[in-house]
């Protein structure tokens, strides 16, 4: 995977760039933590070497020209998760996704990036409807998914729990 180095987005506190594998390490860490991985369905990477793998072969920047991008604090350059869009293409559907560190949390990164996404997917893609899926006891994803402007649109499966379906069209 070639690596665009530059950033995709700014926003007042953080640049979004696509992830790499110099991200390796603090992608690795992000998994390890079990009350940021409670409600994404996912488990963690089994060693630094499986998000170095998972992150060579990340192909949505290739494909769509877009995806989920680390978010680096603009004042000390820290990695504090990752937010951006996703295609996922047998559902023909872009989602907005985030994760970030812990210690990271109720900062308003979350709410900042994703923010930034969904306007860069609206306008600069030109993308119609951009979805979030959340499980329904993610009380915090969900708020920020409603403080971005999605707006509730279905229940769903999520992988056997209760999950929600937020939505917001151009």
């Amino acid at each position: 995977m070639k690596f665009n180095p530059f950033p995709i987005l700014e926003t007042e506190r953080l640049l979004l760039r696509e992830l790499n594998v110099n991200d390796a390490k603090s992608f690795y860490q992000l998994n390890l933590d079990k009350e940021v991985m409670k409600y994404t369905g996912e488990g963690a990477f089994k060693d630094i070497e499986e998000s170095k793998k998972f992150l060579e072969n990340y192909d949505q920047y290739k494909k769509y020209g877009i995806g989920r991008w680390a978010v680096i604090n603009k004042e000390n350059k820290e990695f504090l998760g990752w937010c951006g869009l996703k295609f996922t293409e047998n559902l023909n559907e872009y989602d907005i996704g985030f994760r970030f560190f812990r210690k990271h949390w109720n900062k308003g990164y979350a709410t900042e990036s994703a923010k930034a996404c969904v306007n860069f997917g609206l306008n600069k893609f030109k993308i119609t409807e951009i979805i979030g899926r959340a499980m329904k006891d993610n009380k915090a994803s969900i708020k920020v998914l409603e403080k971005i402007g999605l707006m509730y649109d279905r229940d769903f499966d999520f992988e056997g729990s209760k999950g929600v379906i937020y939505k917001i069209k151009a």
